[in-house]
């Protein structure tokens, strides 16, 4: 793993935020967002140690697969195309600090696809630039998102029965995502155990709720 490489990636993803009006002016986004690309890229990282890929540049894709949102996103559209966009942002930053052609391009291919699959220029699909959509996917599903999901629905705020629809439904919601497809074995056994801790929490709490207001 090319350390310099990352350092450099490092201070060009914080320097890019730190100069971002947008981000100035909502700190709390700007440091989910570091902190997101920080637990990304550390996923790409075991995926691609594990697979045989190369880890520096997983590393860096991770890194910088959402550097698009030191602008503010206004519309559903701005979304959706922050991958293609983070791509166009990173490409001059990684062809200067000598990367091969292809390397760059495999980077920027992985970035572009990782939010609808779908890049604005052509290169391979491969399983390595599959990774950082799969690393990205599989952070969504961590310890603290539990937490930040029960607060934004405001769950302690609902009735016992909506808590137990939204559980069940949560439940069934997650063993379905269990089928979706990744790019390599071992992004797919990281996503299954991730689904499998969010199940377990879930399936403890629908039987608590149960337990609730009857004697079982």
């Amino acid at each position: 793993m090319n350390t310099e490489m990352i350092a450099k990636t490092e201070v060009f993803l914080k320097d890019t935020f730190a100069a971002s009006s947008y981000l100035q002016a909502n700190p709390t986004d700007r440091d989910y967002r570091l902190e997101h690309s920080y637990r990304v890229a550390n996923i790409a990282k075991a995926i691609a140690e594990a697979e045989g890929f190369d880890v520096t540049n997983a590393v860096i894709a991770g890194l910088l697969h959402d550097i698009a949102y030191c602008e503010e996103m206004e519309t559903r559209e701005d979304r959706l195309n922050h991958g293609r966009r983070s791509a166009a942002i990173a490409r001059p930053f990684l062809e200067s600090i000598g990367l091969s052609v292809d390397a760059v391009n495999e980077i920027c291919y992985g970035i572009a696809i990782h939010v609808d699959d779908e890049a604005d220029f052509q290169w391979e699909r491969t399983p390595s630039c599959e990774t950082v959509g799969d690393a990205d996917n599989i952070d969504r599903f961590d310890v603290y998102r539990i937490y930040e999901t029960l607060e934004y629905l405001k769950f302690s705020e609902m009735s016992l029965d909506d808590k137990r629809e939204k559980v069940t439904s949560t439940i069934d919601r997650l063993t379905k995502y269990k089928e979706m497809k990744l790019g390599t074995a071992t992004a797919k056994n990281l996503w299954i155990q991730r689904l499998d801790y969010y199940i377990g929490f879930y399936e403890k709490l629908k039987a608590q709720l149960d337990s609730s207001s009857v004697i079982l």
